[in-house]
């Protein structure tokens, strides 16, 4: 074993320590639902902004999204990470952070579905948004096991890969099932300043190696390879800009429909923290996101303009494989670690949530005592932990490729009855049911036709949200109104 390898290790071991720790610490505030999935709606600007990002960045995004746009974009993939950060952050904070707090607080909310079963006066919708939610996020958080194997087999590659997912899977589940939401908050703050460390480094090694040679030159060389008659140093895409406008609507405005990221507005104590958040999570999210992105563009120059056997999802760990010092790999393997493990801590909360509150609860026991209820929600936690992780382990192929529309599917179902039940008076429950069922046909059928493939999930998850954003009011127009008391105790 070199000492490379056991500096790498004891990184990493170092990491999971901390972790466990934050896990054990956070116990005393998990009394309570709201405690265990809210942190008692009491965190600052600094924690919810860490939170929101952390769980922006993951595996999926990082290793999947940042090579393979990287690769077929060239630099102007940067863009994605820009309109992440401008859409996705500073946007999203500021128009619905501030209504989704003082609903969330009014109508006693704790979850996306609860939201929508209150605000529209309508269980059947709960329990719809409840299924939803788990089904579309297990392939998702299964991704981010995949996405994190690769990384592991370049690392360590003497150790099969179904071992660090094993750890992985433990530590999540042992962490979030003792320490709820304010253990998740509490590593997503130091997680997000390793990646903000471990991302400057990066960024600084690809530049400076010997295959980029700087920035002027790593430009020049990409200029000079074909690529289906698009210049990879053109700043719009050339003629894949639609294909870069459907993601950069995709991976920004689609975090405005999905549940792992709107929580996050629940459970900040003020207005004065939301605009504070909005202006760290957009920072945060303009230095990963566009890094990223950015040196994702250069992975054809490590890697002789050729795909790696393995697909996409092998270029950002080759590349960086190549690039970067080996003691660097254990930064970078924290770095990924990091991001992946708050995307999976707030996928396995909402989806626990969605199963315990909005449908066991909500439906099957709805006299369940507050502690019966923080214990399911464990349990539950573990389970989703192992389910995750039982899918990315045999990599049953209809499922993975379910994860590439589920994005999509999500915030286009979610979006249009969200955004319009925050700030319209006139949307109907008709009208809300139909952005939800054509959003998510919209996605599902298109997908089905294609054969599921992913080359189109960015172009139909676009269609998707702007279809239910459209069809929500459209439909509320003519379809009868909800009695003028119910609205007064809505939106007073």
């Amino acid at each position: 074993m070199t000492s490379d390898t056991v500096i790498n290790i004891l990184i990493l071991i170092l990491y999971i320590g901390m972790m466990v720790g934050m896990g054990i610490y956070s116990i005393r505030h998990t009394k309570t639902v709201d405690g265990f999935l809210l942190g008692g709606r009491g965190l600052g600007p600094w924690l919810s902004a860490f939170a929101y990002g952390t769980s922006f960045f993951s595996a999926v995004i990082f290793i999947g999204y940042a090579g393979k746009n990287g690769w077929n974009l060239g630099i102007s993939a940067v863009w994605i990470g820009i309109g992440n950060a401008v859409i996705g952050c500073l946007l999203s904070w500021l128009v619905l952070a501030k209504r989704t707090r003082a609903m969330t607080h009014k109508l006693g909310s704790r979850t996306m579905p609860e939201f929508f079963g209150s605000r529209y006066n309508d269980n059947g919708m709960k329990i719809f948004c409840a299924l939803i939610i788990f089904v579309f996020l297990t392939p998702y958080a299964a991704s981010v096991y995949m996405g994190l194997s690769y990384l592991f087999s370049a690392v360590f590659p003497a150790v099969d890969y179904i071992w660090w997912m094993v750890i992985m899977a433990v530590l999540t589940a042992l962490y979030l099932s003792l320490g709820g939401y304010v253990a998740t908050v509490l590593t997503d703050f130091v997680q997000g300043i390793i990646m903000i460390i471990g991302i400057v480094f990066v960024v600084y090694f690809v530049l400076s190696s010997d295959v980029v040679d700087g920035l002027k030159n790593g430009l020049q060389s990409l200029s000079q390879i074909p690529k289906d008659g698009s210049n990879l140093t053109s700043p719009f895409g050339g003629q894949n800009w639609f294909n870069l406008l459907s993601l950069l609507v995709l991976t920004s405005l689609g975090t405005w429909g999905l549940p792992q990221m709107v929580h996050k507005f629940y459970t900040i104590k003020d207005n004065k923290s939301i605009k504070q958040a909005a202006v760290i999570s957009t920072l945060f999210a303009l230095l990963i996101g566009g890094s990223a992105y950015f040196i994702g563009a250069f992975a054809r120059l490590f890697l002789g303009n050729q795909v790696p056997a393995e697909g996409f999802d092998a270029v950002m760990p080759l590349m960086l494989n190549k690039a970067l010092p080996a003691v660097m790999m254990g930064v970078l393997l924290v770095l990924i670690l990091s991001a992946s493990m708050s995307t999976l801590s707030s996928v396995v909360m909402t989806s626990s949530s969605s199963i315990a509150i909005d449908l066991v609860k909500g439906k099957y026991a709805p006299d369940m005592s507050e502690k019966d209820t923080v214990g399911l929600m464990r349990i539950l936690c573990v389970v989703f932990v192992g389910l995750s992780f039982a899918i990315a382990a045999f990599k049953p192929k209809e499922i993975i490729t379910l994860m590439s529309f589920s994005w999509g599917t999500l915030a286009g179902t979610f979006l249009g009855p969200y955004l319009w039940g925050l700030y319209s008076k006139k949307i109907t429950r008709i009208g809300a049911w139909s952005g939800m069922v054509l959003g998510f046909l919209t996605s599902i059928v298109p997908a089905v036709v294609s054969g599921f493939n992913a080359q189109y999930a960015p172009t139909f998850g676009m269609v998707a949200m702007i279809v239910s954003i459209i069809i929500t009011p459209l439909v509320s127009r003519y379809t009868p109104k909800y009695k003028d008391d119910f609205i007064k105790g809505i939106f007073d």
